[in-house]
């Protein structure tokens, strides 16, 4: 059985509700109704219910059975302005309150916050900021997490592996890097790998010197200090992280023994070239960014998706949320 069926026939159990803000995307409606027949979770469409139906007859899909809420049209808007002006801590009017939740990404996070959902998929028509902005201002980190980063669960038959941080922050330091290591260990436990971390850089301990290499050491033992039980070492080339031949050569005494499973990349330029090279040359489906650290699961499609890319994500999400 793979990830997905595992995690399937697991969230079936509970339900869980997950929003999608972009109802008005034939690739969300058309993933939306397939969640929905396959009493997998409980989607809510946000949208115009006129607009859906004129995309859902050119699509030839039922919605009937879909909860479709508009935004405009919301009977408990009054409930949501108000804890959204409280959250916010002065930094917004009840009247800018009312034109920001017009906004499906805002709106539909509000109703995760309220826990009137568990999760929330946008990204297929909006960019990442879009999605990650109204996460981090009112569902904000874990108490444990400075930042959000993204990771990509990478998986091809029966392999699977998380690359992180590969979407989210541009601009990181040691520190940030260290726990985007541990937020990808927990990350990586919730979809059944027993993580063995590789901080990956362009030397093996120590065959090359430079501020970078410096700065993945350094992380490394910081991961380290905030969680004695992680499985991790650093700093690795990729191939000495992965395969056990040339780590026997590179790093005879490293614990990963060339089989890491988690792979954190320096830089966000590395880990975005990374994860696409394995996806386009390797055949690997990469699904994410998953959004790590925050309160609630809020993840962010590629506009460039495909509706079984929106049902995995949408999977992901609700498991996230009940597992």
């Amino acid at each position: 059985m793979s990830l997905i069926d595992e995690l399937k026939e697991k969230i079936k159990v509970k339900k869980p509700t997950i929003v999608f803000p972009e109802g008005n995307d034939k690739r969300i409606l058309r993933a939306a109704v397939r969640l929905k027949d396959d009493e997998v979770l409980e989607p809510i469409v946000l949208g115009n219910k006129e607009e859906l139906e004129d995309v859902a007859k050119k699509e030839g899909v039922d919605i009937s059975k879909l909860e479709i809420i508009d935004p405009l049209k919301y009977d408990e808007i009054d409930n949501l302005v108000d804890a959204f002006v409280e959250r916010r801590k002065g930094k917004a009017t009840e009247e800018k309150a009312r034109e920001i939740l017009k906004d499906n990404n805002y709106f539909g996070v509000m109703l995760v916050y309220l826990k009137k959902a568990d999760g929330l998929v946008s990204g297929a028509a909006h960019t990442t900021a879009d999605t990650v902005r109204p996460a981090l201002q009112i569902i904000k980190t874990k108490p444990e997490y400075k930042r959000v980063s993204g990771s990509f669960l990478m998986l091809r038959g029966d392999e699977k592996y998380l690359m992180a941080d590969c979407a989210i922050n541009i601009d990181i330091d040691a520190e940030g890097l260290a726990e985007v290591a541990v937020v990808s260990d927990e990350m990586a436990r919730s979809f059944g790998i027993d993580p063995k971390i590789a901080m990956l850089s362009f030397s093996t301990k120590g065959s090359a010197s430079h501020e970078r290499i410096d700065m993945v050491t350094d992380a490394t033992k910081l991961a380290k200090e905030k969680n004695p039980n992680l499985v991790i070492d650093g700093e690795l080339q990729f191939d000495a992280a992965f395969v056990p031949e040339v780590a026997k050569k590179k790093a005879p005494d490293s614990v990963l023994k060339g089989e890491a499973n988690v792979f954190i990349f320096p830089n966000i330029e590395a880990g975005n070239i990374g994860y696409k090279l394995a996806q386009r040359f390797g055949g690997f489906e990469a699904i994410g960014p998953i959004l790590q650290g925050l309160n609630a699961p809020v993840n962010d499609l590629s506009r460039g998706c495909v509706e079984e890319e929106v049902y995995i994500l949408a999977i992901i999400t609700a498991a996230e949320a009940v597992l």
